[in-house]
C-alpha cells in the first residue's frame, strides 16, 4: 500500500496540525488518511455549485463507503484516493468508525441548514452541533495516541469544541454573506443584535459584546482542555500545545481587533510563530 500524502494541516480542519514533522511516523499515515477522509467529505458538502439534494446524495454515497470498509466489503471506488488507504488503516489501527461518521452527520446538518436558511435557535444546539463536526476528530487523535481515559477525552472535546467556535468567530465575514449563521438567535436576542448589524462594515456596539462573549466562552474552553497537553506523549503533546496556542492567538487577534470579526477576518502569519512557540514552551 502506497503511503498517503501527509498534509501539514486540517482546518476547520485547519485548526488541526496533522501529520506534520511533530506527529510520530508510524501515526502519519492514519492521521493523513482521516485528514482526507474528514476533508474529502467536507468538500462534497460546501465546494462547487451542487444543489442541496445532490450534495446529502453524495455523502449518503460516501457514508456506504465507510461503512463497507468498517466491514472489509468493496467501496463503490468512486473516492478511491480516500478509501483505498483508509480501510486497512481502521482495521489496523482499530478506528472507531462511529466518530468518523459522526464527522459525515456533521456535513449533513451543514447542507440542510445552509439550505434551509436554518438558524441556531441557541447557543446548546450550536455546542451540540461541535459535538460532531469537530469533538470526533480529537477523540481519533488521542485513540491513536493511546490515551484513552475519560477525564483526558473531555479535555479533548473541550479543545476541539473551542477550536470549531473560534473558527466560527474567525470566519464571520465569509460565512455570514454564504447564509451560514453560528451566533444562535437566543444570543443575538440577548445582546439585541440584528441580523443588519453582522452584515454590515459599520460598528455596532451590540453586535462586538455578541462576538466578545463568545470569544470569552471559547477561551474558557481552551483554557479548560490544555492540560490535556501534558498527557498526549512525545511530540504529539507539543504539537498539541501548538494548536492551543494557536485557538489561543486567534483569540487575541479579534479582541484586539474590539470582536468586530464580521467586519474582516483574522489569521495566523509568519510572525507568530515564535509567539506560538514561546507559549507552548511556557505550558511545559
Amino acid at each position: 500500500m502506497s503511503k498517503p500524502a501527509t498534509p501539514p494541516a486540517i482546518s476547520h480542519y485547519e485548526n488541526f496540525p496533522v501529520a506534520s514533522w511533530l506527529c510520530p511516523p508510524h501515526l502519519r499515515p492514519p492521521i493523513a488518511a482521516i485528514y482526507h477522509f474528514a476533508r474529502t467529505a467536507d468538500d462534497l458538502a460546501d465546494e462547487g455549485d451542487a444543489p442541496a439534494a445532490q450534495r446529502l446524495q453524495d455523502l449518503q454515497t460516501y457514508g456506504a463507503d465507510l461503512a463497507a470498509c468498517a466491514q472489509g466489503i468493496p467501496h463503490s471506488g468512486r473516492w478511491k484516493a480516500v478509501f483505498d488507504p483508509l480501510g486497512p488503516l481502521i482495521h489496523g489501527f482499530a478506528l472507531p468508525v462511529p466518530l468518523l461518521a459522526d464527522l459525515l452527520e456533521a456535513f449533513r446538518q451543514d447542507v440542510q441548514y445552509t439550505a434551509s436558511a436554518r438558524r441556531y435557535d441557541s447557543d446548546h444546539e450550536l455546542l451540540d452541533y461541535c459535538s460532531r463536526s469537530a469533538n470526533p476528530v480529537g477523540r481519533l487523535l488521542l485513540h491513536l495516541y493511546g490515551v484513552h481515559d475519560e477525564r483526558s477525552l473531555a479535555q479533548s472535546d473541550q479543545i476541539c469544541t473551542a477550536l470549531q467556535l473560534i473558527n466560527f468567530w474567525q470566519d464571520l465575514s465569509l460565512d455570514l454573506p454564504r447564509q451560514r449563521w453560528y451566533p444562535s438567535r437566543a444570543a443575538m436576542q440577548h445582546h439585541g443584535v440584528t441580523d443588519a448589524d453582522l452584515l454590515t462594515d459599520r460598528p455596532c456596539v451590540a453586535a462586538a459584546d455578541l462576538i466578545a462573549s463568545y470569544t470569552r466562552a471559547a477561551r474558557a474552553m481552551m483554557l479548560n482542555g490544555a492540560g490535556l497537553c501534558q498527557q498526549v506523549p512525545g511530540r504529539a503533546g507539543w504539537e498539541l500545545r501548538l494548536v492551543v496556542q494557536g485557538g489561543l492567538r486567534i483569540l487575541d487577534k479579534i479582541e484586539h481587533m474590539h470582536c468586530e470579526s464580521w467586519r474582516r477576518r483574522v489569521k495566523l502569519a509568519r510572525y507568530d510563530l515564535p509567539v506560538l512557540l514561546w507559549r507552548a514552551w511556557r505550558m511545559t
